[in-house]
């Protein structure tokens, strides 16, 4: 049976808890996971952290941390995503919401992950919060200079750049964010998208899905969003689930086949 992937959580939030949060992954029918950056910085976390069976993993520097780290090469981009089980660059974007860092200085730090995924062949995830119009901008201008791959995770953005990122061939991958009661417009943007972009992701810890919102969030809970999407799309959760797998299989395509190990409780006796 095809397993859930939760394309998109934060593993390394985990301090106390990490092997109970993995066996309840795995009880819920998450068979892989991409744990994202937020730090170049802290790339031998991720590492250690994608040496766990089913566990795989990115490099790059959230918009909200580029202050600290502003003139990461792509070069280095480039070099620390050779390990076997870094699957993709980013999380990069703009985040004009919280507004932490000058918006130039995002822009930058964006173009340079663009260039970084361009010229390694994987895949950006992109953050883009209440920077529609900016982040427009920079997918048309930085895909006419040449193609890469991405997507535009957590998405809780307008229709246009929806329309505007599939059009260039990105993906869309959806959190929690669908299932709360007054997302009607996100989830008419998940009904009129193709079945073949579409991932499902949990951000987690953050962005609980309904019924567990306002709590923390975990990957063993992306059920609950593949769920609304099946509804969304009109098909049943395993239809959803074979889908949503394939398409991360070939976005993240140097992600691997292996699973998740059962929690001590599954264990064959």
């Amino acid at each position: 049976m095809t397993a859930l992937v939760d394309s998109h959580c934060h593993l390394d939030y985990y301090q106390t808890d990490l092997e109970a949060v993995l066996a309840r992954a795995r009880a819920a029918g998450v068979g892989r996971l991409v744990t994202i950056s937020t730090h170049v910085s802290k790339v031998d976390t991720y590492r250690t952290l994608a040496e766990r069976p089913g566990v795989f993993f990115s490099v790059g520097t959230h918009p909200h941390h580029v202050g600290e780290e502003p003139d990461v090469p792509v070069a280095t981009l480039i070099d620390l995503a050779q390990h076997p089980r870094c699957v993709a660059i980013g999380e990069a974007g703009l985040d004009y919401f919280y507004d932490r860092n000058p918006r130039d200085l995002q822009q930058m730090v964006f173009r340079t992950h663009i260039a970084a995924a361009r010229e390694s062949g994987l895949p950006l995830v992109i953050h883009a919060r209440s920077a529609d119009e900016d982040v427009i901008a920079i997918l048309e201008e930085e895909m006419a200079v040449g193609p890469f791959t991405a997507v535009l995770h957590c998405f809780s953005s307008g229709p246009e750049l929806a329309a505007v990122g599939l059009r260039l061939g990105l993906y869309i991958s959806f959190s929690g964010i669908l299932t709360f009661r007054r997302s009607e417009e996100l989830r008419a943007i998940a009904a009129s998208a193709p079945m073949d972009r579409l991932l499902v992701e949990t951000d987690a810890p953050y962005l609980a899905p309904e019924p567990f919102r306002g709590k923390r969030n975990e990957p063993a809970h992306v059920v609950h969003t593949a769920r609304v999407l099946a509804e969304v799309k009109g098909v049943s959760v395993p239809e959803l689930t074979v889908a949503t797998t394939a398409n991360v299989e070939r976005l993240f395509h140097k992600i691997g086949r292996d699973e998740l190990e059962s929690g001590p409780a599954e264990a064959a006796p």
